[in-house]
């Protein structure tokens, strides 16, 4: 009797069945939760009229500087051409700004990728300084801003936030609004193009309810709204925008690119990874907090519980594998009582969370040489420390804690950890900032090589510390 003929065909589409499952799954879902409303505005439409108005921080102080300030030159081999005078000199001890002297600002903000700040003053202005190549100022041109300068357009507007990526910048105003400014060759300003750059603070194109968080990473965006929801835009190159996909395409067969996500899109699916690869949809997920480094994301939700997606070099995103994660995936570790995050930050290539207790724990790495942490471990060193504000310079780590500041970071740095002048100019292990004279941190803002901290000033003894601390005029 002849053997049976094999039925090769169906062995053939059992394999491509199998891939096709873990895909589906996620796809699947997306399509309960309402993946696509619609293509043209990415799931961002609605048809209500909201009327919030969003607090900015309440907690105000003088704006203290420390790091580099020659903004052409930080993280660069060389001056860029075209680039004119020197810049500034690296502040090793944090210096008061001449022109902010006596201004209360109630938030101080850069990233760990970025060589510009922005100022928001107590009543809502917004200022902006350092490097400009792309129009990241808003100010209008291309020329850098060594002294904090009030943004034109901005004007009569309320700012609460705003973030900065590598060469962008988002505002965000009491109503709800961002604007963008900077680069946009990846599309992440989310105004619907991607042309080169944008000099002036724009709206970007999105219908939805109103936003309520930014974040900037190096070249992609990402904001969550009132109502818990999450966008994201710019590029995709590791799947840190969370749609699945890392946006691979070839333009012709030797020439990769990319297609960038050039409107805020809502991410829909959150998901949880089993030991044995079981890929299980997260439902219920309403955003609070969020954090970009270069290329990963972190957020946390209202049940406290961590998320992370992007680049999985070093172990940045704590899964204990160095895996990209195209989809937010639940960060088991701070599942428990009592084990939730309260806040979240990311560096270039590490990230930190405080949990319920003020505990500070780290994952990824921060250091050239050694090993990476693959997943949330206790900074040792700060066991016992209630940590209020973090701040994550590229490599540098600067944390208002209890009644002190406390920083570390690899060599080199540029100023960015306070030291001073005579003290060391880095150091693996956190120490403490002794060149505050006692003075009181109510925030902590990092940039690529340089942090900003707001002093508190509300007492005479607090104006009379301040009073030591030396001015800086660039």
């Amino acid at each position: 009797m002849p053997p049976k003929k094999r039925n090769t065909e169906s062995k053939g589409k059992s394999q491509t069945k199998r891939r096709k499952k873990q895909n589906d799954v996620i796809e699947e879902f997306e399509e309960d939760s309402g993946g696509e409303l619609d293509n043209t505005n990415n799931g961002t439409e609605t048809d209500e009229t909201y009327d919030v108005t969003l607090e900015g921080s309440m907690l105000t102080g003088e704006l203290l500087i420390s790091g580099g300030t020659n903004w052409d030159l930080v993280g660069r081999k060389s001056l860029p051409k075209g680039a004119k005078n020197a810049g500034g000199p690296n502040l090793w001890r944090p210096h008061r700004m001449s022109s902010l002297v006596g201004v209360k600002i109630r938030s101080a903000i850069s990233g760990c990728t970025a060589c510009h700040s922005v100022i928001i003053t107590a009543d809502g202005k917004a200022m902006t300084f350092g490097r400009n190549d792309c129009g990241q100022l808003g100010q209008g041109d291309l020329n850098r801003r060594d002294i904090p300068t009030e943004v034109p357009l901005l004007q009569g507007l309320n700012i609460v936030d705003a973030c900065c990526g590598k060469n962008h910048t988002l505002f965000l105003t009491d109503k709800g609004h961002v604007y963008a400014c900077g680069d946009n060759k990846m599309g992440q300003l989310g105004l619907g193009h991607q042309s080169s750059t944008i000099l002036v603070p724009t709206k970007i194109s999105y219908k939805g309810p109103p936003v309520r968080k930014v974040a900037g990473g190096g070249e992609f965006s990402m904001m969550a709204d009132i109502r818990g929801n999450l966008y994201s835009f710019g590029c995709p190159e590791y799947g840190q925008l969370g749609h699945n996909t890392d946006g691979k395409y070839f333009v012709t067969s030797n020439k990769m690119s990319f297609r960038c996500e050039t409107r805020p899109r809502k991410v829909n699916v959150f998901i949880e990874k089993a030991r044995d690869g079981h890929i299980v949809p997260v439902t219920d997920v309403e955003v609070r907090e969020l954090a970009c480094g270069a290329n990963h994301t972190a957020i946390i939700d209202s049940k406290k519980r961590v998320f992370t997606w992007g680049f999985g070099g070093y172990g940045r995103l704590g899964h204990a594998e160095p895996k990209d994660e195209m989809v937010p995936r639940h960060l088991k570790f701070f599942d428990g009582p009592n084990r939730g995050a309260t806040q979240i930050h990311a560096g270039s290539t590490f990230t930190l969370a405080t949990n319920e207790y003020g505990a500070l724990y780290m994952w990824g790495i921060n250091k050239a040489v050694g090993e990476a942490a693959m997943y949330p471990k206790l900074v040792q060193d700060l066991s016992g420390w209630r940590i209020r504000s973090v701040g994550c310079c590229n490599k540098s780590i600067v944390v208002a804690a209890d009644e002190s500041l406390i920083s570390w970071g690899p060599s080199p740095t540029y100023g960015e950890l306070c030291y001073g002048e005579d003290k060391a100019k880095s150091s693996t292990t956190p120490q403490e900032v002794k060149t505050l004279y006692g003075g009181y941190i109510q925030s902590v803002g990092c940039g690529y090589g340089h942090t900003l901290l707001i002093f508190r000033a509300d007492s005479e003894e607090d104006k009379v510390k301040i009073e030591k601390i030396n001015v800086f005029t660039p």
